[in-house]
């Protein structure tokens, strides 16, 4: 049987579902109605859908040789210009950009959005279905490590360069507004590049690290291959800091030494466990410096930052050995790799025990394009869904006519709406900070806007895209729809950049070094927006929620304040949650009370605001956050485990 191996919405040619004649069609694929362009059924079309379904079964019923034609049985959801049919994103861009920055920008997003659709759209495709190889030895017997990707993912690497993804945001040719005209790009481009957003992430982060460091003379070359538009000088940078020990605690888990050179370089020797796009040109990576005695420093104070090239000038790997290639649940399109460093030689970029503090900036980049990701991803899947109900005929009439199914996109596009706001606020903050046009307390959001938007948007994008896979009923898990691979791809975004309970825990802390500041920052930026919606009638009730919810969470901060500090972090999570929903609904409110706003715009908003907004307060009074609970989470968890009931 021969399956079509292009999605169904990326060609407009009609696919065999199958050739042999005993297979018959699952339930749901009846049949395909010539069109229905949103008109409700009527009984004729009704006697019509009949009289198909019995000429589809005696088709059937023929011998393959007999059948003169064959019958699509449903039709597939085409989508168009990707800027042109997110009315969010052009609405907000109306808005907020300077009348001449935005003609240029939207002429550039709208030639982007038909670049998308006509070329990177099949690419990313064609990076799905072949996915990198690792090739350890040649025909002769001598160890190559090669890691062969294919045409498709290195032609995505020249758009890439080509389009200026990195570059727009360091050209700064629109001043504080070029980091987000990057980010839309960016938002549009991720969900159709066959993963090459995650090394984009990456090149990002480490062109962000060099440009903090004043970009010394020994890091020049490198910053300017980066940020480059040329695709034949255009690099990719890793981010090689998981090791064995540990994930997110690199400063207990980072193994790998370095030891100075006469020459004032390093050689580095360690195992990286977790290397995402291994085929990239350089790397940032962690590493603890070998005193003269051969000893080392414990803790994050002994972590120090090196830069380094993958390969030497001749194209050998930099005494670099590839152990092999990770076996993934998604992301299967870019090559992740376990890495042995023997002796690679690397460049100390960061003074000495700094190395943590001077990764932070990459990591507030990789953290930001983790939630490019996650709303792009959940914007597709809903066009998608979308576009399907306005197609796919169920019960008599079509699934958009079903009030429950629109009821179901409908909550999806709410959720997205408000993580896709959260987005643009943070690369707006971030555009400040970059042109020294951030106040302190912009600055201060901005660090507590980042963790709490990549922890929460993380989560929604895993339940807006399964459940948005479930509006195409059977259809959604076959393979070659290309549903299930948006599904895998978007499920490692609650762990990449650091899991829901770390960046949790990430929060408090940046409550905790600002001493409360940040806080106070936090609750009159909330209540000054609010202020701005009060002359919309229409508003009122979500203005009124979203002050009741300040004032709970107002009195939770206070509250908790005096309980220690097992209580905070039982409460990381909820806490965080808390700050994501009122501010992601404080934005759609904010969107919602311009002068043009349109009814969805205002619907959007009180929906928003009809969820539990403050669910930290929630728990508190529930008692959830004892310290006796905690011990009552553990028994719950191992109760008859043979292996841990003794420590109970």
């Amino acid at each position: 049987m021969f399956t079509c191996r292009l999605p169904w919405w990326r060609s407009s040619a009609t696919c065999k579902l199958w050739q042999l004649g005993c297979f018959l069609p699952p339930v749901w694929e009846r049949c395909r109605l010539p069109s229905h362009k949103g008109i409700n059924m009527t009984a004729r079309q009704g006697q019509q859908v009949s009289m198909q379904e019995k000429q589809v079964l005696k088709d059937l019923e023929m011998p393959l040789a007999r059948r003169e034609t064959e019958t699509l049985f449903q039709e597939q959801p085409q989508t168009g210009n990707q800027y042109l049919e997110d009315a969010l994103l052009r609405s907000y861009l109306k808005t907020h950009l300077p009348p001449k920055v935005l003609e240029e920008v939207n002429q550039d997003l709208e030639r982007f959005g038909n670049c998308l659709l006509t070329k990177i759209k099949p690419l990313g495709w064609e990076c799905e279905l072949n996915p990198p190889v690792f090739r350890q030895y040649d025909a002769w017997g001598r160890r190559v490590d090669h890691i062969v990707t294919c045409s498709a993912w290195r032609r995505m690497k020249e758009i890439a360069a080509e389009e200026g993804l990195i570059a727009e945001a360091y050209e700064r040719r629109y001043a504080n507004w070029s980091r987000l005209h990057q980010a839309v790009k960016l938002y549009l481009f991720s969900s159709s590049s066959g993963g090459f957003n995650c090394p984009l992430a990456m090149t990002d982060g480490a062109a962000k690290v060099i440009e903090s460091l004043g970009i010394p003379g020994s890091l020049k070359n490198a910053f300017d291959h980066l940020i480059s538009r040329d695709p034949k000088t255009f690099w990719t940078s890793g981010q090689w800091m998981t090791e064995r020990r540990g994930g997110s605690d690199v400063a207990n888990g980072t193994e790998t030494v370095a030891r100075k050179q006469p020459d004032g370089t390093y050689r580095l020797y360690g195992f990286k466990w977790f290397t995402s796009a291994a085929d990239s040109d350089v790397t940032l990576t962690l590493a603890r410096v070998l005193d003269a005695e051969g000893q080392v420093k414990q803790g994050s104070s002994g972590l120090s930052l090196f830069f380094l090239k993958v390969r030497d000038e001749e194209g050998k790997l930099n005494s670099i050995q590839v152990q092999r290639l990770k076996d993934k649940l998604g992301t299967r399109q870019m090559a992740t790799a376990e890495l042995w460093l023997d002796g690679a030689k690397a460049e100390l970029i960061s003074a000495e025990g700094r190395g943590v503090a001077s990764i932070s900036n990459m990591l507030n980049i990789t953290r930001i394009h983790n939630v490019i990701g996650a709303v792009a991803s959940m914007r597709r899947m809903i066009s998608l869904s979308r576009e399907y109900a306005h197609r796919r005929v169920a019960f008599g009439k079509l699934l958009k006519d079903h009030p429950l199914h629109m009821q179901t996109i409908a909550r999806m596009e709410v959720q997205t709406r408000g993580a896709f706001l959260l987005l643009m606020e943070i690369v707006h903050l971030l555009g400040l900070v970059e042109t020294n046009m951030a106040s302190e307390q912009d600055q201060l959001l901005l660090r507590l806007l980042i963790p709490v938007a990549k922890l929460y948007t993380g989560k929604q994008a895993s339940a807006v895209v399964i459940e948005a896979m479930e509006s195409f009923g059977g259809q959604g898990y076959m393979e070659d729809t290309g549903l299930p691979v948006i599904v895998r791809d978007t499920l490692v975004l609650s762990i990449w950049e650091g899991t829901t309970n770390i960046l949790s825990l990430d929060v408090l802390r940046s409550l905790t070094k600002s001493q409360g500041q940040v806080m106070a920052v936090f609750i009159s930026t909330v209540q000054k927006k609010l202020e701005l919606a009060l002359s919309t009638m229409k508003l009122e009730p979500a203005v009124k929620q979203m002050r009741d919810a300040i004032s709970s969470l107002t009195q939770f901060t206070q509250a908790a304040g005096s309980k220690g500090a097992v209580v905070m972090e039982l409460a990381a999570r909820d806490f965080s949650y808390t700050l994501a929903r009122i501010y992601a609904g404080t934005l759609l409110i904010e969107h919602a009370a311009r002068p043009d706003a349109s009814s969805t715009d205002i619907s959007a908003a009180r929906r928003w605001c009809n969820q539990e907004l403050c669910p930290v307060a929630t728990e508190l009074e529930n008692s959830s956050y004892k310290a006796e609970e905690a011990l009552m989470d553990s028994a719950l968890v191992y109760e008859g485990s043979p292996a841990c009931s003794s420590r109970l």
